[in-house]
């Protein structure tokens, strides 16, 4: 199971690489030096023991001749206390083994670097390394005894070193067991941590593969509030507004589908009823032409709508800025339908702010096409209160000067719960009157690459409120 975690190459394996590669590091630097601090301090400790001993017994010993250093040494070992745990030694000048406190046979010429070292310098000197006689490691310190500044022996201790040894290594024994613990409890800890991440992560892969096989409007529940739940919450917001946009998109195919076809059945209709000779009266033949011209219109309205949804969509909507003087554009689209809504029982009432307003950065083209279209929004979803208000005047808004122009209408209003929705693409909501549903998204997007914001809202007393706001620099 582990080698198949480490073997993987998903995140949770590298995550494990990483995690235990580094704490093993850790742990093997960490006893490796522990290790090493305890074997020279536990070392030191008992060599500066010893050295300590056999200074402390050179001392003692002042022979007054060399006779009697050798009755004083034998007597020594005799009465040695500590023979169990050190063996004391009395040599010679010239190295040879005089007295032992153990069994060691007297007369043995001792050739190990603490006895050479102390021959040679006179000074107390200490060696570790294997007994020539037992080959078992053992630590000696030698310590010259003299007499009137002559060298006539030496007091030796030696100790052996495998308890020592054994203490080091049950030491480190038990510095590796709790960085194997802690590998072990790291391994544990990064191994749930992981799952509690991998495991959600792969449960959003599949809900999202699920919403790109086309299950829209799907929702994933959420179990934590961290940054995977926020991911969750992302994706199902996303899922919720793909299918908010397919069903738009459905709608607007269904809508355009009917659109186009109500237009031309009547001019099909229509062109082959006057084709056929059968109106003979010259009223009804105009009315046909009417008919005919208004229905063209309408679908010449409906296709540049979907060109300039597709020159959005596609990047390719651009905008021609020059001077532009908003008031007189705005004038131009008020005269334009003012005697068209006549025509349909409804009144266009225009007010402007007696000031100068300055021109502005714009396309003149884009924003008559605004206008154009706000004003026959207006008319179709507000022409039942016969009444349109066109207002422009100077205002600020966060501290710049601004042109804000206003369209009010005195229909029915839009529902509260669909004012956010309806400069949405393709969105109708519940209105039931013609239209593809894009027309209201065009214009926020001409508005907001002029700087701009165009904003929709029920006014009060009744009706809808259009209000463009328009930077002056």
């Amino acid at each position: 199971m582990v080698g198949s975690i480490f073997a993987s190459k998903s995140i949770k394996s590298r995550w494990m690489r990483n995690s235990i590669g580094t704490v093993l590091l850790v742990v093997v630097l960490a006893v490796s030096a522990f290790g090493a601090a305890f074997y020279g301090y536990y070392y030191s400790y008992v060599t500066n023991g010893l050295i300590e001993k056999a200074r402390t017994s050179a001392d003692f010993f002042e022979p007054e001749s060399e006779r009697n250093y050798l009755e004083l040494a034998k007597d020594y070992v005799d009465f040695f206390e500590d023979k169990n745990r050190i063996e004391a030694q009395f040599l010679n000048s010239a190295g040879r083994l005089l007295y032992s406190s153990s069994e060691r046979m007297s007369g043995i010429h001792l050739t190990t670097a603490d006895v050479l070292d102390m021959r040679e310098t006179g000074e107390i000197s200490s060696w570790i390394g294997n007994d020539p006689d037992t080959d078992e490691r053992i630590l000696a310190v030698s310590n010259p005894i003299t007499y009137h500044g002559t060298v006539i022996g030496a007091v030796r201790y030696v100790t052996a070193l495998h308890k020592v040894d054994q203490q080091i290594a049950k030491v480190i024994f038990i510095g590796a067991a709790a960085g194997i613990f802690m590998l072990v409890v790291v391994y544990m800890s990064n191994k749930y941590f992981v799952r509690s991440i991998v495991e959600p992560v792969e449960k959003i892969t599949d809900f999202s593969q699920r919403i790109a096989a086309g299950s829209y409007g799907v929702q994933l529940e959420k179990d934590h509030d961290d940054e995977i739940g926020t991911l969750v919450d992302s994706i199902n917001d996303m899922s919720r507004k793909i299918q908010q946009s397919e069903r738009m998109k459905s709608d607007f195919i269904s809508s355009v589908s009917h659109e186009l076809r109500t237009p031309l059945t009547a001019i099909n209709g229509w062109a082959e009823t006057l084709q056929s000779g059968e109106l003979q009266d010259a009223v009804d033949v105009q009315k046909g032409l009417e008919i005919i011209t208004s229905e063209a219109r309408r679908l010449t309205n409906m296709v540049e709508e979907l060109l300039e949804f597709s020159r959005i969509e596609d990047g390719r909507f651009t905008l021609s800025i020059e001077p532009t003087d908003v008031r007189e554009e705005l004038e131009d689209a008020v005269f334009t339908y003012r005697q068209f809504f006549l025509r349909e029982n409804i009144e266009l009432y225009y007010d402007e702010e007696d000031v100068d307003f300055p021109l502005i950065p714009g396309d003149e083209e884009r924003l008559r096409q605004v206008f154009s279209n706000l004003l026959d929004n207006a008319a179709k979803h507000g022409g039942a209160g016969q009444r349109i208000d066109i207002g422009i005047c100077m205002g600020y808004r966060e501290e710049q000067e601004r042109i804000v122009i206003t369209i009010r209408d005195y229909g029915p209003g839009i529902p509260v719960e669909e004012l956010p929705h309806v400069k949405y693409k393709f969105y109708k909501g519940s209105s039931k009157t013609r239209g593809s549903g894009i027309g209201l998204a065009v214009c926020d997007e001409i508005i907001t690459r002029h700087g701009g914001t165009l904003t929709l809202g029920n006014a009060e007393g009744g009706g809808c409120v259009v209000t463009i706001a328009l930077p002056t620099v």
